[in-house]
């Protein structure tokens, strides 16, 4: 191909396949499948929980409800993980150049029509889905900006940069989706010791997540001068307090199960995460920490992890 035809305007035509797949990296997957199985999850817990087998396979009128929280979440989880990547463009052509902004398949100013509309859409849904919903959705967007746009942007610092992600993923999306849901079935319940132990879990898991996300970034991070675990401790020492504090997330669920946690099948409970547990150390023995497709790779495992966490433990619910 000459190189007239290949700078035509013709071949410069968006393609729409293309444009939805830059879109669906841009809204990070592993992150949709956590926040959909994290909706769907809270959900069956509150049904179990609550004692009401009706919900468990919804009419279309039930399902409303469930439907409104997951549109509401994903497009707050747009507008956060897009509103990092407009921000952090620069050190992405380095640590993440196969993302849109980065590698120039989305301009900036369709990154911030984007990220614009999902943060209207997220709070307009959530809005008209109940006071539970919106004030999570809203909380939720504050703290992602806060973590991305300067003059406070909170990922400069190791420790805000933590507590800004598993704040949301362990604390606020757990208790506030089990609150609307709660809502929603008219129930009068309290939290339960049940979700305040997933909430725990979750929020330490997610403390790994966060410090173990800077190992592969640590070039670029350095470069741009993002302070990070990883840049002061080091990559192996951040890679083996990570594996400790997931081991110690295992070790905390098994031993619920061991105290036979109300609204919970404890037998189910203490064995999936014993196996789990095993299973992410055996995982571990392989990683090259000079490899950064190696780390990579362990990271999105890791990411599976937490996402199995959302099938297992409502699971153990609706077997109680």
């Amino acid at each position: 191909m000459s190189q007239s035809s290949q700078n035509s305007p013709l071949s410069r035509k968006p393609v729409p396949s293309n444009w939805l797949y830059a879109f669906w990296k841009f809204s990070r997957p592993h992150t949709i499948i956590g926040t959909s199985l994290s909706v769907l999850g809270l959900y069956f817990i509150a049904i179990a929980i609550n004692n009401r087998s009706d919900f468990l396979f919804p009419i279309p009128n039930s399902l409303l409800p469930v439907l409104g929280a997951w549109i509401a979440c994903l497009c707050g989880n747009i507008y956060i993980v897009g509103l990092n990547q407009l921000e952090d463009v620069e050190i992405d052509k380095i640590n993440k150049p196969h993302l849109p902004l980065a590698s120039g398949e989305f301009s900036r100013t369709i990154g911030q029509l984007i990220v614009m509309t999902m943060g209207i859409l997220a709070l307009v849904i959530a809005w008209f889905n109940g006071p539970f919903l919106f004030g999570m959705v809203a909380l939720s967007l504050v703290i992602g900006t806060a973590y991305s746009l300067p003059p406070i942007r909170l990922k400069q610092f190791p420790f805000w940069a933590a507590l800004c992600i598993f704040s949301v993923r362990g604390t606020i999306v757990n208790l506030g989706l089990f609150l609307h849901f709660n809502w929603v079935l008219q129930s009068k319940e309290l939290i339960p010791t049940a979700v305040w132990v997933l909430t725990i879990f979750i929020l330490v898991f997610t403390f790994a997540i966060a410090i173990f996300k800077d190992i592969p970034d640590m070039e670029g991070d350095r470069l741009y001068n993002i302070t990070t675990f990883t840049i002061q401790l080091g990559a192996p020492s951040v890679f083996n307090l990570a594996l400790w504090v997931l081991t110690v997330c295992y070790l905390g669920m098994i031993f619920a199960g061991v105290l036979r946690l109300e609204s919970v099948n404890s037998a189910f409970l203490v064995i999936t995460h014993l196996v789990l547990l095993c299973g992410m150390w055996f995982r571990s023995l392989t990683v090259d920490l000079q490899d950064k497709r190696a780390i990579a790779q362990f990271y999105q495992f890791i990411w599976k992890l937490f996402f199995l966490e959302y099938l297992i433990f409502p699971i153990a619910c609706l077997l109680a």
